[in-house]
This record gives C-alpha cells, structure tokens and sequence, in this order.
C-alpha cells in the first residue's frame, strides 16, 4: 500500500508542477519549489497521522518528481507521458535510492533518467512514421531551420 501511495504522489507531483509551471505560468523553478513546500509543510504538520515510511518518503518522491514536471512544453506536453515519467521516477526511486547515498543529485539525476526514458520510447506522429525522443529533440533544435530551407526553395 506504501508504494502504491508513493507511486501516485511521484505522478501528480510531475503532472501538478508542469500544470503549474505551463498553464498558470509560474515558471518551473517556482511551480516546483512552492508545491514541494506546500507537500512537505503537509507531511512536517502530520506526522502523527501518517506512518513514519510515508511522512519520511511523501516529501523526497514529490520533490524529485516535480524535477519532471519542470520540463518545457517544447520537449514534452503530452499529460500522460509526464505521469508515465513520474511513474518511472518513482520505480527508480524505491529499487535504486540506496546506490545514490553519498552522492548529491540524486534526485534530479533519478528525474532526468525518467524523462530521457519516456522521450526515448517510440512515438507515432501524425504521418504513420515512427521516430522516437532523439528524433523529436532535433526537430525542436532545428525543426525551424528546415522549415526556412523549404520555403526558400519555393
């Protein structure tokens, strides 16, 4: 049950920031900054009320997941891929949290991989071809430039 709690925090805490930082332009360090004290303020004032694993973990996993939710809507926008990202922090979180002691950004680090996982799945675009995350990230760096080349040759 712990986990599954976990696991539903990691996917809003990623979805609410980029709600946040996307639709209510706040931005992405303010949008995860103020959800993250809010959670944790939350968690600090409940203590009693919650198991200690989960007042310990609420807090970390939501902060760690708004790292995703920080994403600009340039790279990706889609809500769901974000709560899939969420979903794979949180995974890495609770199977590999224990190789990250000692070391700082473990968090971001945790986030990152969630995100450059979900950007690297295959994705179906509009025409029936298949790219995947490289592909999208290149068309964003240079998708304007090629639309110049186009209209140039016209």
């Amino acid at each position: 049950m712990h986990t599954f709690i976990l696991l539903l925090v990691s996917i809003v805490g990623a979805t609410l920031t980029f709600y946040i930082n996307e639709h209510m332009k706040q931005g992405p360090v303010r949008s995860s900054a103020l959800l993250s004290l809010v959670v944790a303020s939350l968690c600090h004032l409940c203590v009693g009320l919650l198991p200690v694993y989960l007042a310990k973990n609420i807090p970390i996993v939501f902060i760690g997941s708004s790292f995703i939710g920080m994403v600009s809507k340039k790279v990706l926008s889609n809500y769901a891929m974000i709560g899939f990202a969420g979903l794979i922090f949180c995974l890495v979180y609770l199977n590999a949290s224990r190789f990250f002691n000692g070391y700082g950004g473990a968090l971001g680090t945790s986030a990152a991989i969630s995100l450059l996982a979900v950007l690297s799945l295959p994705i179906v675009r509009k025409h029936g071809k298949f790219t995947n995350g490289f592909n999208q990230l290149r068309k964003i760096m240079f998708g304007k430039e090629k639309k110049d080349e186009k209209q140039e040759e016209l």
